[in-house]
């Protein structure tokens, strides 16, 4: 599965040059994250903390031959921080702005938000909210057989049930500290066919408006319980295939009110490019030898430079 992976990165990369008519040649570097399979931000059942992604970066160099950079979580991870949130860095770099609060919330399959204070790369707060799309997503696959719901529309039709909500909210997530990080392991297919299973008699639609609900209702409860009483918000700014979802975005800015609540569009920027460029940021870095994890938003205990890197082979 890594190579496999690693060889469709490559047709990814070929398809991107010939849209945008781009030599080969003219590549100065790829950046990969990769796909994570497992993470373990703690020691878990004598388990040590680590974290697996894969995609192999050399077929990448070899196939493309260029300079590969990838496997950015695990030098975090080494200096005793969670590899995640990996963002902010980028999020710091390009939307950080003087005497002013902002939240930059991604809502990709978790979501994460990042809290800038003014330019202080030391005040930045970041952590996982819990689930971004990926319930959402793994429920339409089974009860609808769709790869999501596309702009919420089936979550508009239906109505919130309380105590699968409620279930939801006490997940043990939910009560920790940051800062943390989460993924499938908590969040994922199992846990979703188990709430399918429980509450198999429920409406569809009504199963997937909740789990919406509790996207919006995750992110607002972490706000509100570790940003707003320290840190008053000027602005929300929303990006990745969440903020396409209009249902999700209508529950949000209800939860957050009055806080204004903007799509990453709305300001200027991609959505759904936005991991990419933050990772082409971070490659860059690496690169240059220069850190680019955040200590505060991580836990790890120095700046370090975070990525492997994998050279031009010929």
């Amino acid at each position: 599965m890594n190579f496999e992976l690693g060889y469709l990165f490559v047709e990814a990369v070929r398809i991107l040059l010939k849209k945008y008519d781009v030599a080969q040649k003219d590549i100065s570097f790829i950046a990969t994250h990769g796909q994570t399979i497992y993470h373990i931000p703690f020691l878990k059942n004598q388990l040590i903390p680590s974290t697996l992604q894969i995609g192999e970066p050399a077929v990448l160099a070899y196939e493309l031959n260029t300079t590969v950079v990838s496997n950015f979580r695990v030098m975090d991870m080494a200096a005793g921080g969670q590899g995640a949130p990996l963002v902010p860095y980028s999020e710091y770099l390009l939307y950080s702005e003087p005497c002013k609060n902002i939240a930059l919330q991604n809502i990709g399959g978790i979501g994460n938000v990042t809290l800038l204070v003014g330019q202080d790369i030391d005040a930045i707060q970041a952590f996982d909210t819990g689930p971004g799309n990926m319930m959402i997503n793994e429920a339409c696959r089974q009860l609808y057989r769709l790869e999501y719901d596309d702009q919420g529309k089936i979550a508009a039709k239906g109505h919130t049930i309380d105590g699968l909500l409620n279930m939801l909210m006490k997940h043990p997530y939910m009560s920790k500290k940051p800062p943390k990080s989460t993924g499938r392991e908590d969040f994922g297919e199992n846990y979703v066919q188990q709430l399918l299973h429980h509450y198999k008699y429920e409406k569809a639609e009504d199963i997937i408006a909740t789990l919406t609900y509790f996207t919006a209702k995750s992110i607002a409860y972490h706000y509100q319980r570790d940003i707003l009483p320290n840190y008053p918000l000027d602005k929300v700014v929303i990006g990745g295939g969440g903020s396409h979802n209009l249902t999700l975005m209508n529950m949000i800015r209800q939860e957050l009110s009055p806080v204004k609540v903007y799509t990453q569009d709305e300001m200027g920027y991609s959505s759904d490019a936005k991991e990419a460029i933050a990772f082409v940021i971070m490659g860059n870095e690496t690169l240059h030898h220069h850190f680019s994890n955040v200590k505060s938003a991580t836990g790890a205990k120095d700046y370090v430079v975070l990525g492997n890197i994998t050279p031009k082979p010929r």
